[in-house]
């Protein structure tokens, strides 16, 4: 039935309840009312001639055990959601749809309850159901607001905390649905819904908010400390920390460590925990693995009162097939596609959003704004942008249909991704959509109007497996590989780059950066170490995985904590040092940091000498200048000479070999600058470089 209300509530003289199992119905106040049941339904009917009836009347009804039962009809009240809000929902302009749909506790006509609405334009009816009507779908069947396919009601009497889902009548039978707009859910794995409250948490970042606002971030200091809550630390007995237990290690660690950002892995409820969150349900619900979502407000308003950013992987891309959340939601391919050439992702086995729906727009970037402005995030990370672009994407031949004009661009998609990012940085400045995107799609990151497609910043996977495969050589091979190291120049303007060393790059047999390295113990130290100082060092903003600071031997796993023991040992704990000393590094000096996306930041002094496995470079920002030389062999190079810009003293601000860091402690605290021409310049510096190492020295 498409409206319930046709039937039930009062009609004239006749009052009609719907009262599933009742023995006996009353209406309060007019004891001998004569209630009859329905043939064949369980709707009772009274006759109440003349009498005033409060607009929203109590009924009274006794089961079949006698037990007696009270609650206020809730088919007395009119329709709630406004026709320009399902008008904006449905054309795909409703940036707040979250505001509309799901479940909201509010107070009509005095009295209180939740109102309820879904989009679900197929069912042939829909039901709320939870643990106050037994999940019994007979109780509350919902009104559908005519062509918009949304269902709406409001129950009187349902409250915070109470857990529901949607009943949905299809042509195939029944589905019991988790509602696409929860704001919370129940620990997987469990997966009904939870109705929530309003926060109540008090913000303490607003000074933060206001700088973010105001800050030119292509000329700060941006280095992204990933981690994923569920596996950073753990309880003594294995279980989740709450997001109050990891605030209290997460902010002072990170603090500590001097990175200026954190990334979460997706904190979105997810039902399985080897996707690592990245098949979600809850677009709009924090996972219920640490708590409740002003836990995870807790948690970031920390992290900003300390000056550390927050950003969130978030996936448009794909969703999971779970039967209980969005796929085929109302017996349809509803947010997805029909088709399987286009709506069935076939690496990872999930369903890939109909990004042309108006409706699914409006739900995505409703997602989007809503972890910006509910819980304040200052970015988000969109996942496996490439898969949403290309039409032919992990497809062979015959299993992909082409765009209108022939070609593999998936163009709904990319015009979602101009409006998503748009929305979003547009309505809070400051805010950053950053690509992981994997191909030479031009102009990943400039502006839409421009051609591009608005991101903010995109990984470069290109360095980043270079730069891997590179250091995974053994040092006599180098030599042949040197473009690995040099390559990068030739587009590292071409977008707003992010150097990542993922947790991508440690798992499934690609081993802990660590195990990646080379040679013995010394040298696979020797090499991480080389490996932090090229990333904190070269063009570009910064991304370190968990784990990587202070050398995790093992690949990442998601079911336990890191092994924080290994930081009792001297080497790990060297190598966490020299991690914090270069993101201190990278923020107090503006040379390393001013011009990552500009090419005037960035100079060769030589590129060339694949001979030694050795180049070197300026990097300038704010009127001064730092020079980097990198030793990628473990031969101790003396009397190394390189070109610099002028006379003076070049102190050494950072030696990777330093014994501090684990290291050898071969080099010197900086050079002269001899008037001996070298390089093209009219000075240069004689400098002993230690092996496997880099040096960073202070151009005066």
């Amino acid at each position: 039935m498409h409206d319930p209300f046709r039937l039930l509530g009062r009609h004239g003289h006749r009052l009609r309840a719907l009262c599933p199992g009742a023995a006996q119905v009353a209406l309060a106040g007019v004891p001998d009312a004569s209630w009859r049941r329905l043939p064949g339904s369980d709707v009772f009917e009274a006759d109440v001639g003349e009498r005033l009836l409060p607009a929203h009347y109590t009924l009274h009804w006794r089961d079949s055990a006698g037990n007696d039962h009270t609650y206020t009809d809730p088919y007395t009240f009119k329709p709630l959601l406004s026709d320009f809000d399902l008008h904006l929902f449905g054309q795909g302009r409703h940036w707040h749809p979250q505001n509309v749909l799901g479940a909201h506790p509010r107070q009509v006509d005095g009295v209180d309850g939740v109102l309820f609405a879904v989009w679900a334009p197929n069912a042939q009816g829909v039901s709320v159901v939870g643990d106050w009507n037994g999940w019994d779908g007979r109780w509350h069947p919902m009104r559908s607001r005519a062509d918009s396919g949304v269902w709406e009601l409001f129950i009187p009497g349902a409250r915070a905390g109470q857990l529901y889902k949607f009943e949905l009548r299809t042509a195939h039978g029944l589905l019991l649905k988790a509602d696409p707009y929860a704001r919370a859910g129940e620990m997987r794995p469990a997966n009904a819904s939870r109705v929530t409250a309003p926060s109540r948490h008090v913000w303490g970042d607003h000074a933060w908010l206001e700088r973010r606002a105001a800050n030119d971030w292509h000329r700060q200091p941006i280095s992204i400390y990933e981690l994923h809550l569920g596996s950073w630390r753990r309880r003594p007995d294995g279980s989740f920390q709450s997001y109050q237990e990891i605030a209290d290690q997460l902010v002072p660690y990170v603090s500590d460590l001097g990175f200026t950002h954190v990334e979460l892995l997706p904190v979105m409820e997810h039902p399985f925990d080897g996707s690592w969150g990245y098949q979600c349900t809850g677009y709009f619900a924090p996972t219920a693995r640490h708590g409740d979502p002003d836990g995870l407000r807790l948690l970031i308003d920390r992290l900003h009162q300390a000056g550390i950013g927050v950003i969130l992987d978030w996936v448009p891309a794909h969703f999971p097939r779970d039967d209980h959340a969005l796929a085929r939601f109302d017996g349809t391919a509803l947010y997805e596609h029909a088709d399987p050439r286009l709506g069935e992702h076939p690496d990872w086995g999930t369903l890939i959003f109909n990004f042309g729906r108006a409706e699914v727009k409006s739900f995505l970037i409703g997602s989007a704004l809503h972890w910006v402005e509910a819980f304040h995030v200052d970015g988000l990370r969109v996942d496996a942008v490439a898969s949403m672009l290309y039409l032919d994407y992990s497809r062979g031949p015959g299993q992909w249909l082409p765009n209108r004009h022939g070609g593999n661009e998936n163009l709904e998609a990319v015009e979602f991704l101009r409006e998503v990012c748009g929305v979003v940085q547009g309505q809070h400045p400051g805010t950053l959509m950053i690509a992981e995107e994997s191909t030479a799609w031009p102009q990943v990151s400039r502006p839409a109007w421009a051609g591009g497609l608005g991101f903010a910043l995109k990984w470069n996977m290109g360095w980043m497996h270079d730069s891997l495969d590179y250091l995974q050589h053994d040092p006599v091979h180098r030599t042949h590989h040197h473009e690995r190291l040099t390559f990068g120049m030739l587009y590292a303007y071409s977008e707003n780059f992010v150097l990542p060393l993922s947790h991508d790059e440690v798992v499934h047999g690609k081993r802990a950066l660590l195990d990646k390295m080379p040679g013995d113990t010394w040298q696979r130290f020797a090499n991480l170490r080389l490996l932090l100082a090229y990333q904190f060092t070269f063009p570009g903003k910064k991304l370190l995985f968990m784990g990587g600071e202070f050398g995790q031997w093992t690949e990442w796993n998601h079911d336990r904590a890191l092994d924080w023991h290994l930081l009792d040992h001297d080497r790990h704990r060297g190598l966490h040092a020299l991690t914090r000393d270069l993101a201190h590094l990278y923020r107090d000096q503006p040379p390393l940091h001013g011009h990552d996306f500009e090419p005037h930041g960035f100079e060769w002094v030589d590129c060339n000498d694949a001979t030694h496995s050795v180049i070197s470079y300026l990097r300038h920002g704010g009127g001064r200048s730092m020079l980097v030389v990198l030793n990628f062999t473990p031969v101790v190079r003396h009397g190394y000479r390189l070109g610099v810009p002028g006379p003076g003293w070049y102190a050494v601000r950072l030696n990777s070999d330093s014994g501090h860091y684990g290291g050898g402690n071969v080099g010197a605290a900086g050079a002269d600058a001899e008037p001996v021409p070298w390089m093209g310049r009219p000075w240069s510096v004689s400098i002993t470089l230690p092996p496997l190492a880099a040096l960073v020295l202070e151009v005066p």
